[in-house]
């Protein structure tokens, strides 16, 4: 007897919808799954915004991202790209070339073309690095261990959704049940359960009936199928409901096995974000070196450009009296900026790698001294430097022939060259 109501293909499809609509029991997981799927939820919205976030920030050009992921879709290699410090140095070139490379203004532009290129080399490898230790893995979770999180999710879905179809079928079947079996006692006059008719037809046919009654038993009773039709018809429902009921445990069998495989997938999202920590202290130890391959850059440029500027500007050097951060190290200082007087020449005294200072030689100028706040601590490297200490007032002066990156530091009596990145020059 075919039921097509109860048809296995479209049960899971209408226990959704009654679901949908409040009109059908649903099978909750429990609480720790749930937290479990909103965690792996919370994970991925988050990986996908700092993704994309850091790409924004390693390639601003909307139309390059579009190249870059064009090429990786199509498993080709993404062309090398000039950066645009890289840019910015050819074109300084070219107008330096153009203007006349002799010229001061020629001599800086080429300078500062050397120090963009650098910096735009540097800013290659910084990209080039991220995009290998952050990006990278970021992407492999999103391409990779999350669709198959997803997929068996959804596979939970199907088995959660046919175990709901199977309690819907077996809870009908057994509604059907038991109105043929009140159908039957109706007709018989004795009541019957799932086993038969449990005593009622023999009690009828000890009575001598050779076929069940064609009326019923009943005053005022309405007119009921014969028994043997019944009787058919509540053997089917009683198969029905032994079928249902199998089906019911296969379902929930299935529905069990693939809630373990997800709720061991759901956990890996752990040891997800150990590799994902892993990776942010890289990008981190990345950028880190990239600012400082900059700061280094740029400070070695400063110090040309000072250098230059006391060429062209005699018994001046060029910088800032702001307190900055303290230099990488003192053998770079750059120059601050005042105009020192500037005092006799001393014999002795010669750009460092020519002669050595000495200082017993060395006498203020006749123009006068300046006062100077020492910024950073520093120390001496040999006897011809002077050691400082932050905040600390000394007397500084220059003499013709030094370097501009250095002046002479006074204290008592005390003396010494002293990195002018040091000081902060005092009116």
């Amino acid at each position: 007897m075919g039921t097509p109501w109860l048809s296995g293909e479209w049960l899971p499809l209408t226990s959704f919808t009654e679901e949908k609509f409040g009109q059908a029991e649903k099978t909750e997981l429990d609480a720790h799954f749930e937290n479990l799927l909103a965690r792996a939820d919370s994970t991925k919205n988050w990986t996908e915004k700092i993704l994309r976030q850091t790409e924004v920030l390693l390639q601003p050009n909307p139309s390059a991202r579009v190249e870059e992921f064009l090429y990786e879709k199509l498993d080709r290699k993404v062309p090398s790209r000039v950066t645009n410090g890289e840019l910015l140095a050819q074109y300084m070139a070219e107008a330096a070339s153009e203007l006349g490379p002799t010229t001061p203004y020629g001599k800086t532009l080429i300078k500062v073309a050397e120090a963009e290129k650098r910096l735009g080399a540097a800013e290659r490898d910084f990209i080039h690095t991220a995009s290998i230790n952050f990006l990278t893995p970021l992407r492999n979770f999103l391409e990779g261990d999350w669709k198959t999180i997803s997929k068996e999710r959804r596979l939970l879905q199907n088995r959660r959704l046919d175990l709901d179809a199977c309690k819907a079928r077996l809870k009908k079947a057994k509604a059907a049940e038991a109105k043929a079996t009140l159908l039957v006692g109706l007709r018989a006059g004795y009541g019957v359960g799932r086993g038969g008719l449990s005593g009622s037809w023999g009690r009828t046919r000890a009575l001598g009936f050779s076929s069940p009654p064609t009326t019923p038993p009943l005053t005022g009773a309405p007119s009921l199928p014969c028994c043997a039709v019944l009787l058919r018809s509540l053997k089917l429902w009683n198969d029905e409901v032994d079928k249902a009921e199998q089906e019911l445990r296969v379902a929930q069998t299935e529905f069990d096995r693939q809630a373990e495989v997800t709720r061991l997938l759901l956990e890996g999202i752990s040891s997800t974000h150990v590799n994902h920590l892993r990776c942010l202290h890289e990008f981190v130890e990345s950028q880190t070196t990239y600012y400082a391959q900059c700061y280094r850059h740029m400070l070695d440029l400063q110090k040309q450009l000072g250098s230059s500027q006391g060429a062209i500007f005699p018994g001046t050097f060029v910088g800032t009296t702001e307190p900055a951060s303290p230099p990488l190290s003192s053998s770079s200082p750059t120059t601050a900026a005042a105009t020192m007087p500037v005092g006799p020449s001393v014999a002795g005294l010669a750009p460092p790698g020519e002669a050595a200072l000495r200082l017993e030689e060395v006498s203020p100028p006749a123009s006068g001294t300046r006062k100077a706040r020492v910024l950073y601590d520093y120390e001496a490297a040999d006897s011809s430097e002077l050691a400082l200490l932050a905040d600390e007032l000394i007397t500084v002066y220059s003499l013709p022939g030094m370097d501009p990156d250095w002046l002479i530091g006074e204290r008592g009596n005390k003396k010494g060259k002293v990195p002018v990145t040091y000081l902060e020059l005092l009116s």
